[in-house]
């Protein structure tokens, strides 16, 4: 009898490859806290110039945008908790204090999926004021919130979510190494703050015109002779994350000064050509880098980057 031949294997069937590149992918922030439905009544400059670039990046590539301005009834970027102080691996990647849609501590940046759309980004451009010689407090509160992206903890099942003693533990073994990474090395930052010199505060010596001891108050003793260094903080947290932020895309801008801040409105900057002629070769500076550069984001890194918890 003819022995019957065994059927050939079959070749297990494998998802198609892509057969051209994914478009880059970008995200612009402004982090103002002004919006017009809120209590200022009028958007920020920011969200202005958040729209200006993203009509001046190349159609190709895939835009996305956010405004961090305050809104009434929508809710705002809770605090960092500061576990990293405590441990390392409690500091979870992505932040697990918080969750998406919490009705006990509704938090922004888990409910814009700020977290995913960071991690999918190849580039961020970010756009705000100076406040105080510092950044505003909705992107202060936006990086502390991004300590967990040096170094955090992806297995939060290994110290049952927030076991403080657990997480010790886990530091202090041979398997940390393993684990802890920086969760968005390789993308670019870019930065561009702006501020108004004063704006007409300030009389013929530098100083307030309404501080009463003019011999408390000295100009040459401010903190920064470029304005631009109102965000080094910001600056030095990406570098120190692995996030490329190169010279060239930080960047500072002044708008209004001399006058009223009823007359440093959008509207009036949209008549500052020179302002806006900085702005516009940042943005030009931004384009030729991240081109350059190219695709960083990976699948595997939007992945990482969802949420763990609800709360």
């Amino acid at each position: 009898m003819a022995l019957v031949p065994e059927p050939a294997a079959e070749t297990p069937i494998a998802p198609p490859r892509a057969t051209e590149e994914r478009p880059l992918r970008v995200l612009v922030i402004a982090g103002s806290q002004r919006r017009h439905n809120s209590c200022p009544g009028l958007d920020s400059k920011a969200r202005a110039l958040m729209h200006r670039m993203v009509a001046r990046l190349p159609p190709e590539w895939q835009i996305d945008h956010e405004d961090l301005g305050n809104q009434h009834g929508r809710p705002k970027i809770q605090a960092c908790n500061a576990c990293v102080s405590s441990s390392m691996a409690l500091c979870v990647w992505p932040c697990n204090c918080y969750g998406p849609r919490s009705q006990t501590q509704p938090d922004l940046m888990w409910d814009l999926d700020l977290y995913g759309r960071l991690a999918r980004a190849d580039a961020w451009a970010l756009i705000g004021p100076t406040n105080w010689y510092g950044p505003s407090s909705n992107f202060k509160l936006m990086f502390d919130r991004l300590v967990c992206a040096a170094g955090g903890n992806p297995r939060p099942d290994l110290i049952d979510k927030k076991d403080t003693l657990k997480a010790q533990a886990l530091e202090r073994s041979p398997q940390w190494r393993r684990l802890t990474r920086n969760h968005l090395e390789g993308r670019t930052a870019a930065f561009f703050t702006y501020c108004d010199g004063g704006a007409n505060e300030l009389g013929a010596d530098r100083r307030p015109k309404l501080v009463a001891h003019k011999d408390w108050f000295d100009p040459d003793q401010e903190p920064y002779p470029d304005e631009r260094l109102a965000y080094q903080a910001l600056v030095w947290q990406c570098r120190y994350s692995g996030i490329e932020v190169p010279d060239a895309l930080w960047a500072v801008g002044t708008f209004g000064e001399g006058v009223p801040y009823a007359d440093d409105q959008a509207d009036d900057m949209a008549a500052d050509a020179d302002g806006l002629a900085g702005f516009d070769a940042w943005t030009e500076r931004f384009i030729a880098h991240v081109a350059l550069k190219g695709i960083v984001a990976t699948k595997e890194d939007e992945a990482a980057a969802k949420s763990t918890t609800n709360v």
